[in-house]
């Protein structure tokens, strides 16, 4: 391994993303008390352009007025190639109460896009003496935020998350799809007389895991469009858990429970890893770098994937 230690992301449980529009304030209490970890309000695509404004007096007043518990709170500012995202960030810093803990910042193409968001925050902050700083997640949404994704992620240290956003991504990148998320009808291999479908996202999430790692940032991935089809979420979200990734975004209430479902590490796979840890400790003990674990050889890596495990298992339990 080389000596530059890999950094750990911030300790905090990131299963399901649920997403609401600022411009529907009636939802807001429902989001509160939903079982997703984070909340995003919706600033951004969400919101008409004619809705902007009261969208953001929305937010702001509701991340004040709304018991959000120990949920972790952030809002989708408006992309920087538009005229609203300035006005989103000075009104989160210097209206918004201290409870805000993360702005998201869409289509995020270069770790200049990442300094120019965290500029304006850090003046903001200072002139309005916020207790609190606020952090920040991205979403790569287009050719060039995927080719520069480690540039990205380590391009702030608010960073703390970073999600692929498959509808815009699959414009920019001008694949032939209009789904977001999951397998696509014309992107599979033929054997035998077969179609074997395979999974189109698979080379950007990757990407995005590996920088994310690199650079002690949380990897998520993104919406699953298809909100009808409960085991195409759950096909999309697994493959992403064996990637890597924490968690998905949640674009309807009822995918909290799928999201949470397949990042929540099962009794049999917790009591597997502690199993593994005290074989490892055994082993130790024996002056041993290795053992046998029910018919397969653990080793040191052995222990650092178990550790993922057990420590999800305990901020779930908290």
């Amino acid at each position: 391994m080389s000596f530059r230690i890999q950094p750990a992301p911030v300790a905090r449980l990131n299963r399901c993303q649920l997403f609401g529009p600022g411009s529907r304030p009636a939802i807001f209490e429902k989001m509160a008390a939903s079982e997703a970890d984070v909340i995003n309000l919706d600033l951004e695509d969400s919101v008409a352009p004619d809705d902007k404004t009261e969208a953001r007096k929305n937010v702001v007043q509701a991340i004040g007025d709304i018991d959000w518990g120990e949920k972790t709170l952030s809002v989708r500012i408006n992309g920087l190639d538009t005229p609203y995202w300035y006005r989103d960030v000075l009104a989160l810093v210097e209206e918004a109460p201290d409870r805000l803990d993360l702005i998201m910042i869409p289509k995020v193409g270069t770790a200049g896009d990442l300094y120019a968001v965290d500029a304006l925050v850090t003046a903001a902050e200072a002139a309005a003496g916020r207790g609190r700083r606020l952090g920040f997640e991205v979403i790569i949404e287009s050719a060039a935020g995927i080719a520069h994704v480690e540039e990205i992620a380590a391009g702030s240290p608010r960073l703390q998350a970073m999600s692929l956003g498959a509808a815009d991504f699959a414009a920019s990148m001008g694949m032939a799809t209009t789904g977001i998320g999951g397998t696509q009808e014309g992107y599979y291999m033929r054997r035998e007389g077969q179609n074997y479908w395979a999974d189109p996202w698979h080379w950007a999430q990757a990407n995005i895991v590996a920088a994310c790692r690199t650079h002690g940032v949380l990897p998520v991935d993104g919406p699953f469009g298809d909100f009808s089809d409960e085991e195409g979420f759950r096909a999309q979200a697994r493959r992403s858990a064996t990637l890597g990734m924490v968690g998905k975004w949640a674009i309807h209430p009822k995918q909290v429970a799928l999201s949470n479902e397949v990042f929540t590490p099962t009794a049999e796979a917790i009591g597997e890893a502690r199993e593994i840890l005290e074989a490892m400790e055994a082993a130790k003990a024996r002056g041993e770098g290795a053992t046998v674990y029910k018919g397969r050889l653990v080793d040191i890596a052995s222990i650092k994937q178990a550790e993922v495990i057990v420590r999800q298992a305990e901020m779930i339990g908290k």
